[in-house]
Parts: structure tokens; sequence; C-alpha cells
């Protein structure tokens, strides 16, 4: 008989939850200005309204310094986590993949990458194994933490570290709460739209089709 998570396990994982809402539901309205309860779009807003992205410095899976121009002449699809992350960020990196699948051939111009907000744990080392599990040409990008802040302000994207997630003794052993979007870039690096936590991947694909077809990039593939 499996034994129960202790009470405090479980009232940490509901704080940790709870505090994930509030900031996506505060980043969502300084990005859109709407209620994220409101509607049925799978996306946010386009680049007419919002100031999204910019420069980064830092370094991918595979050991190699890279900015955000290595990655122009590509759309990129782009998302903030952490490693270590229990259910969030796997699930949201599970869903890029599955997005990127359905679009299959079309997905060639398309970049995934995956920005951790943790990176003493998440280093390039230890991203190489992870981004492998959720599609073959995600790329994992770390750097110092001056280095990550710097990218995530481009991006809104709010974190920290979780003080209710703490393990006594265990220095190594904590979460982090974060904003959860997946965000799709134009080959010029400019913020095309968004997609909010638990979107559909089959919707995320037809949403990217037909902005990349409105570019007149899309290619003939399918």
């Amino acid at each position: 008989m499996k034994s129960k998570p202790p009470l405090p396990v479980i009232g940490a994982m509901l704080v940790a939850l709870v505090v994930i809402a509030i900031a996506t539901w505060i980043v969502w309205r300084n990005i859109s200005g709407d209620d994220p309860k409101s509607g049925n779009r799978v996306s946010g807003t386009t680049a007419t309204t919002v100031n999204i992205g910019g420069p980064f410095n830092l370094v991918d899976h595979r050991g190699r310094r890279v900015s955000d121009a290595s990655f122009r002449g590509r759309y990129m699809l782009i998302y903030f986590g952490y490693g270590y992350c229990p259910d969030v960020c796997p699930t949201e990196l599970a869903t890029m993949g599955s997005a990127l699948d359905a679009l299959a051939g079309q997905a060639d111009a398309i970049q995934p990458v995956f920005i951790t907000i943790d990176p003493a744990r998440d280093t390039p080392d230890f991203l190489a194994d992870y981004v492998a599990q959720f599609h073959p040409r995600l790329v994992g990008l770390s750097g110092t933490a001056d280095e990550i802040a710097v990218a995530a302000k481009a991006y809104r994207v709010f974190y920290a570290r979780s003080r209710s997630g703490d393990s006594a003794g265990d220095a190594t052993d904590y979460l982090m709460d974060h904003s959860s979007f997946v965000y799709f870039m134009g080959p010029d690096g400019r913020y095309l739209t968004l997609f909010r936590r638990g979107a559909d991947p089959k919707e995320m694909a037809a949403q990217m089709r037909r902005l990349m077809a409105a570019a007149g990039t899309l290619q003939s593939r399918s």
C-alpha cells in the first residue's frame, strides 16, 4: 500500500500552483490588457500591440555561445521553464513537440527553444539530456543568472525561487515559481503571438500555419 504524501508537502505544492497561476494572470494582463479567462482565443495579442522579445546571449545544450541573432531567418517557438519542474514544464514542452509534429514538414521553418530560469541546476550538460526527451530539434539554453534575467525581462517572464518548496537540509532541492507561456517569434525576431498554458497542440499548429502563410514563408510541404 502506497503511503500518502505528508500534508506539508501537499500544502507546499498547492501554494506553488496558486503562485504560478497568479503570476501568469498578472503577466498576461501586462501583456494584453485582457482577462485570460475571457474569450476562447488560443493565442495572445499580436506584435502590433505589445513589445515582447529582444537580445539575449546564452549557452546552448552543446556548450556553444548563441544569441538571438543566431536564430534569425527561422521562426522560434520559445518556452521559459526549468528541468526539475515536476509537471507544468514537461507538459508544455510536450505540447510544443506535438504542435510541431502536427505541422509535419512545415515545422522545419520553426526552431523550438527552451530557456531555463534555473541555471544553477540546468547546466548545458543537463539540458542536453533533458531537451532530447521532448523533440529532436529542441534547443536548450542556459547561462549566468544575469544573462537569464536579461532574457526573461525581454519576454516579460516572471520567475522566482519558491520559498514554500525548499527542502530542509538540501540546497539543491527546491521549486521555482514562474509564468507559463509559449512565445512564437518571427524570422526577424519580432513577436507574433503567444500560447497560454494548456493550449491544444493542433490549434497551436493551425495558428502558426496561418501566421506563416500570412507572411508568405509557409513551405508547401505537408
